[in-house]
């Protein structure tokens, strides 16, 4: 298991992810298309297994999903760093490009696809949903 860090673009909020991500995906939702004016790459992990430093703002807005999702980003750089769902309430997304390392993860699946411009570049060796997949379990414990 590899202990991943990340921060802001500023430095202000750092994180340390203490789990492997449960999945890393390719997200062209309308709502990431807003963040990244393109898909957004993010790996889920165990929201206790995610250590966070630094002052977030936040943002909660219904998704296409009907999920509740609160986006959270820092407060002096503006960089979106987690996402939380009420449907997912286990779990925070972390956007890759955050990471120190993003290379240390590599993307299973594009999802939203019905969502993307037409202009999208799709990895055809990745799985494709045209929404959003049945949720996320927690790995067994051991």
């Amino acid at each position: 298991m590899e202990t991943r860090k990340g921060n802001c673009l500023c430095g202000a909020v750092k994180y340390e992810i203490t789990a492997e991500p449960v999945a890393t995906r390719v997200c062209w939702c309308r709502d990431c298309q807003h963040i990244a004016s393109n898909g957004t790459v993010n790996i889920i992990v165990p929201s206790e297994e995610l250590t966070i430093t630094g002052k977030l703002s936040g943002f909660t807005k219904t998704a296409d999903s009907g999920s509740s999702v609160l986006r959270r980003f820092c407060s002096e750089c503006g960089s979106h760093l987690f996402a939380n769902s009420s449907a997912r309430p286990l779990f925070t997304v972390v956007r890759v490009g955050t990471l120190e390392n993003p290379s240390s993860v590599k993307p299973s699946a594009n999802i939203w696809t019905e969502s993307a411009p037409d202009w999208a570049c799709f990895d055809s060796s990745l799985e494709q949903a045209p929404r959003q997949p049945a949720p996320l379990q927690l790995p067994p414990q051991k």
